[in-house]
């Protein structure tokens, strides 16, 4: 498809000395000795900070439930899910074992409160009543799962299940699941539910139900507000986790950490591991129109393109930017129907040449194709013109 570029332009922060981090992760500090496999990013730019074996395929347990968590957030983002909704627990998903909220067969809870199952308590019961409302069924909802693992670009993740119960030929790697999370948190209010100690279900009945967030980390390290924790007996202690301090948030994810304990201090070493050494400088927020595309027979002729994630530049501590530029390119020839989130273009950060940052932009509405009556008076209008 052909691309239109709309502009290149500098963006003078009147600072200097700019070194860019990408592909620069550290070799020489040892944060998670205790741990089979972990990575350390900043999320709008997706830089590694820190990494190890992040590439090796292992079980990831609860963690798996990341990618739940992010198909629900997409299916309300898009309007096929509302957020009171209320859910029906068929006897298959009420049956799941491990970690669960104890939901019984015809059971209905809303979008809010199953979500809350899922990120604070862990439920395995929740995530299939969710999985099957999305797709009709599990096995339908994990092709999805799958299919977005395709659609991010990670190609050492497979998915069985929606709840990292074990389960063979299951597994995701510490990189892949920084990337989840990296577009987990593209949905801001995500973190309200993951960031959240304790709450209750069904509070105004007999049944009240205490919800403990099992990441501690939520509770004890300032700034922590998510994502996901993971254990089974093959997995051992699994976290993927993320805090923001001033404006830069992190992920760090670690893999197979024999206790609960080596877990949590191996996350805390390098969350203060990238906040003293790193600066985030921001750019863009989600949801902003940096242009327009045309589309060809929609039912709207054109529509915002905006950007689909929070954008920044990250350097050391103590380095700013300078001369940064800005690229911006959306689709040429875009036929209707075109759906909101679709990707219509993207913009890149640069300096000197070299890309610090690319994101896509996505279209801010549905434009679905014109009717003919539209398309007519658009031509006697193109001919009135004319004459």
């Amino acid at each position: 498809m052909k691309k239109l570029t709309i502009a290149i332009i500098a963006i003078a922060f009147a600072f200097s000395a700019f070194s860019p981090v990408a592909g620069a992760e550290e070799k020489s500090v040892q944060l998670t000795e205790n741990a089979r496999s972990a990575i350390l990013i900043e999320r709008d730019t997706g830089q590694v900070l820190y990494e190890k074996n992040g590439h090796e395929k292992l079980p990831p347990a609860s963690m798996t439930k990341i990618m739940t968590m992010l198909l629900i957030m997409e299916a309300i983002d898009k309007g096929e899910l509302t957020w009171d909704e209320k859910i029906r627990t068929s006897e298959y998903a009420a049956s799941m074992g491990g970690s669960q909220i104890f939901l019984e067969p015809g059971e209905e809870m809303t979008t809010d409160e199953m979500l809350r199952g899922i990120a604070i308590a862990s439920g395995n019961d929740a995530s299939v009543a969710m999985a099957e409302r999305i797709a009709g069924s599990e096995a339908a909802f994990v092709d999805r799962m799958n299919a977005k693992t395709k659609d991010l670009g990670l190609e050492n993740t497979l998915f069985q299940n929606p709840t990292g119960l074990p389960a063979k030929d299951h597994y995701s790697t510490a990189n892949d699941m920084a990337v989840m999370a990296k577009e987990l948190l593209k949905y801001e209010g995500i973190t309200k539910y993951t960031g959240q100690y304790e709450d209750y279900l069904r509070q105004d009945s007999e049944k009240k139900f205490w919800l403990v967030n099992t990441n501690k980390l939520v509770r004890f390290y300032p700034g922590v507000d998510g994502v996901k924790t993971g254990f089974t007996q093959e997995a051992k202690y699994c976290l993927t986790a993320t805090a923001k301090k001033d404006n830069m948030r992190v992920i760090a994810v670690v893999f197979g950490a024999p206790t609960p304990k080596d877990r949590n201090a191996q996350i805390t070493n390098m969350l203060d591991f990238a906040f003293s050494q790193y600066k985030t400088h921001p750019m863009y927020e989600r949801n902003v129109t940096v242009g327009r595309v045309e589309i060809s027979k929609g039912s709207e002729k054109e529509v915002d393109a905006v950007t689909s994630e929070p954008i920044s530049v990250l350097t050391k501590k103590g380095e700013n930017t300078d001369d940064v530029e800005k690229e911006i390119t959306v689709d040429e020839n875009v036929k209707a129907p075109v759906k909101k989130g679709d990707k219509v273009g993207k913009i890149v950060l640069k300096k000197g040449g070299k890309v610090l940052s690319e994101s896509d932009l996505v279209a801010a509405k549905d434009s679905n194709e014109a009717s003919w009556w539209q398309l007519f008076k658009r031509s006697m209008g193109h001919f009135s013109k004319l004459g």
